[in-house]
């Protein structure tokens, strides 16, 4: 089975207050490591009087480049675990930045960790994650008696659809998963006895809301 490509689905900011110290999580997506070092200049000159501005990020779809920083943190204590809290949510292509205010009150090292690694699942949370998957676009042509009952099978089985053409028939553009599309056409065939006609378009990336639950 081929292991899902996540990534967040909008950028995201997330506070907590810890023992008055404010951990302020910017997440972002990102596709190459110039994007990640932009917006991490962006968060250290929209924070310029923080204490510090910890990051870590990840590119490509094995997650060929990864960096992290302590930014004066003590080591460990902060790239690390939002590195990790990245790397547990299973995400690609995305920076985040952590900056922190502090509070007058030390948390000691584990204190430190748990905030960075919290702050940093929970922007991810309020992000929410979509998978990418390639899909192949087919144009389905059918008659007006034969529409409606189409229509009705296609939201059964979660079939998104893109725009349809009316002309002396109705062509309806289906986007379909590219791994399963024979077997998909095929039952759509079986389905409609044949009577459809069935054309294989243009694939692309797209995504999806992601459950790891399904």
């Amino acid at each position: 089975m081929t292991t899902p490509f996540l990534t967040i689905a909008n950028a995201s900011q997330t506070e907590l207050v810890i023992k008055k110290s404010r951990f302020i999580c910017s997440l972002q997506r990102i596709s190459s490591e110039e994007d990640a070092q932009n917006f991490i200049k962006e968060v250290q000159a929209a924070n310029r009087k923080a204490n510090h501005n910890c990051f870590a990020y990840l590119v490509g779809d094995q997650d060929q480049v990864q960096r992290e920083s302590d930014n004066g943190e003590p080591s460990g204590t902060a790239g690390v675990p939002i590195l990790e809290s990245l790397q547990m949510a299973k995400l690609h292509n995305v920076v985040a930045v952590v900056t922190r205010y502090f509070g007058g009150i030390k948390l000691g090292a584990g204190g430190l960790i748990r905030a960075y690694s919290n702050v940093t699942t929970e922007a991810v949370h309020r992000a929410g994650v979509v998978q990418r998957i390639k899909q192949l676009q087919i144009a389905i042509t059918v008659s007006y008696r034969q529409h409606d009952a189409l229509l009705y099978y296609l939201k059964e089985h979660q079939l998104a659809v893109s725009n349809e053409d009316y002309g002396v028939n109705v062509t309806t553009n289906v986007f379909i998963n590219e791994a399963t599309a024979d077997d998909t056409i095929a039952q759509l065939q079986n389905r409609f006895n044949h009577q459809l006609e069935i054309q294989k378009m243009g694939s692309h990336f797209h995504e999806i809301p992601y459950n790891p639950a399904e």
